[in-house]
């Protein structure tokens, strides 16, 4: 999972060159961090709504599209009381489903998935991973640095017994930021953490303590230029 032009962001490999008083405060190609952001989370809403319309979609225009002499009681709902349309429960239990992901966030177990991604070779690491398709998506790896999130994916380390394990078979990912933080992006790095002794491996569970194993020596971090559309769908405080 590396990358001949990684972006460094994080741990004792990052830029040394004087950064502004506040990162929201610095701009890339001439725009602000703030506009990047909203750029970035709105190719990710963009490309979750088309993923959600062809999951779900296509089965419901099918049926919407085909006829019928059968009309609505006058006055009744479409479904589940809702009048302006047919119910989550009205459709195919053949429509495909997306499948979610574990991972960590600040010290809890998410789930998330992971619906395209920069990189062809990851792209069939995660399809293997989940047996679900992974679209190629090349332009996600120019969005400016400061717009993404970051994934903290481990190639080695502890083997999980009791929960799934990440994409490399070692620690479900880490992640560094959720759904009402003001950093949170759905597009994201993926990050490489290499434990430098493997007698040193522990269990992980928030960006903070790898950042802190990073800085001690005990872990190396990778930045790979690699950036994946990796939406929550459960955190801590919330789920969609």
């Amino acid at each position: 999972m590396s990358h001949d032009n990684p972006r460094p962001r994080h741990g004792p490999e990052a830029d040394t060159a004087p950064e502004p008083a506040s990162r929201w405060h610095a701009e890339v190609d001439g725009h602000p961090v703030t506009f990047w952001i909203t750029v970035a989370t709105a190719i990710a809403a963009v490309t979750l709504g088309f993923g959600v319309w062809w999951t779900y979609g296509l089965d419901q225009a099918g049926e919407m599209a085909a006829p019928t002499t059968e009309q609505p009681t006058s006055g009744a709902p479409m479904g589940d009381g809702d009048p302006t349309g047919p119910s989550m429960s009205s459709m195919s239990p053949d429509a495909p489903r997306v499948p979610p992901v574990f991972g960590y966030y600040d010290g809890e177990p998410i789930a998330f998935i992971h619906t395209e991604v920069s990189d062809p070779t990851i792209a069939q690491t995660l399809e293997g991973m989940m047996a679900s398709p992974v679209p190629v998506v090349e332009s996600l790896a120019t969005i400016p640095a400061p717009a993404l999130g970051t994934v903290y994916v481990f190639t080695n380390g502890l083997v999980p017994d009791d929960t799934p394990a990440g994409p490399l078979g070692f620690q479900p990912d880490v992640f560094d930021s959720a759904p009402g933080d003001e950093t949170y992006s759905p597009l994201r790095e993926i990050v490489e953490a290499t434990w430098n002794d493997q007698q040193q491996a522990r269990l992980l569970t928030t960006a903070e303590q790898t950042e802190t194993a990073a800085a001690d020596g005990n872990l190396k971090l990778q930045q790979t230029g690699i950036v994946v559309n990796a939406p929550l769908l459960t955190w801590p405080t919330g789920q969609r």
